[in-house]
């Protein structure tokens, strides 16, 4: 004689899939934290993490309205703001990048991620099609890559020549100085993930539909060529990390916590008008941002 099934077993794939996540009966249960931690544990959850994202979702919402604040001092002020975002492939940037602009005016906010040169571009002084993507007065931009491709990514893929990559990492200091001496505020971060952590995203992305069209062959060859971006990132912090352009490395294994000391760190970098009403810090964590002298003494 068979055994009788018990409840779950009976219960047919949707609604299995169903009974993981918590429904309005849940909630009407849920009165103290014991409550919460009570249902989380009969649906198979972890109390810490509920806490956790929790915590992340306030904190992000606090630092989303200082930086409502701050963009709006900058318009008033005619401050011209560039953030590059550079780092390995599914290090986190464009995630980060929707997380500091969602609530941000359109208007004087723009997001920057060129494709690659054109035939005529080609042809044309390296640095040209980025300077007309410069911020305005008023205004700030956020570069999903820049001109640091340059520095990594063409040399790896074999997409520049030495020449080409040895002049470019000649003149990046001088026309990062004459950007600072022009009065724009360049921050720079670099999204530091490790192999085995870009390896799991990777996955991740192969499986997941709506997250397909990140993954490219130039991605897939950072795995391959790991050591090589590796050697190519070391000479562009050792040539291009200056006094008036400096380089701040973000540790990203964490995606939640990166996005959260990002912004922290662009805060930190302006004394905008309300930042001292601020409900939550706006300093950086500095075991998570680092200077990238700093960062000689971690695992990039």
């Amino acid at each position: 004689m068979n055994e009788p099934l018990n409840a779950s077993e009976q219960l047919s794939e949707p609604e299995k899939e169903r009974s993981k996540y918590l429904d309005n009966q849940d909630f009407n249960k849920i009165k103290t934290r014991e409550d919460l931690e009570h249902v989380l544990k009969a649906k198979k959850k972890s109390y810490n993490k509920a806490l956790f994202n929790i915590d992340y979702e306030h904190q992000l919402e606090q630092l989303q309205i200082e930086l409502v604040k701050l963009q709006r001092w900058i318009a008033d002020t005619g401050q011209r703001v560039a953030v590059i975002l550079e780092g390995r492939d599914a290090a986190g940037k464009g995630g980060a990048i929707k997380r500091f602009t969602e609530h941000l005016n359109p208007r004087s906010l723009r997001v920057v991620a060129l494709n690659k040169p054109t035939d005529l571009e080609m042809k044309q002084w390296y640095f040209r099609r980025y300077i007309k993507e410069l911020p305005n007065a008023g205004e700030m931009v956020f570069f999903d890559r820049s001109w640091y491709n340059r520095a990594v990514v063409e040399p790896v893929m074999g997409f520049c020549t030495e020449k080409q990559y040895e002049q470019f990492m000649r003149q990046v200091p001088e026309f990062e100085h004459m950007l600072f001496e022009d009065g724009i505020h360049v921050i720079k971060i670099w999204f530091s993930i490790t192999k085995e952590q870009q390896r799991k995203r990777f996955d991740d992305r192969r499986k997941n539909p709506l997250k397909q069209w990140k993954l490219s062959p130039v991605d897939e060859k950072g795995q391959e060529m790991w050591d090589r971006y590796t050697y190519y990132k070391e000479q562009m912090f050792a040539h291009t990390h200056t006094t008036f352009s400096p380089w701040t490395i973000l540790k990203t294994n964490d995606k939640k916590i990166a996005r959260l000391e990002s912004i922290r760190h662009v805060l930190s970098k302006f004394e905008y008008s309300g930042k001292e009403n601020a409900n939550t810090t706006v300093l950086p964590d500095p075991n998570i941002v680092m200077r990238f002298h700093r960062s000689l003494y971690h695992l990039l």
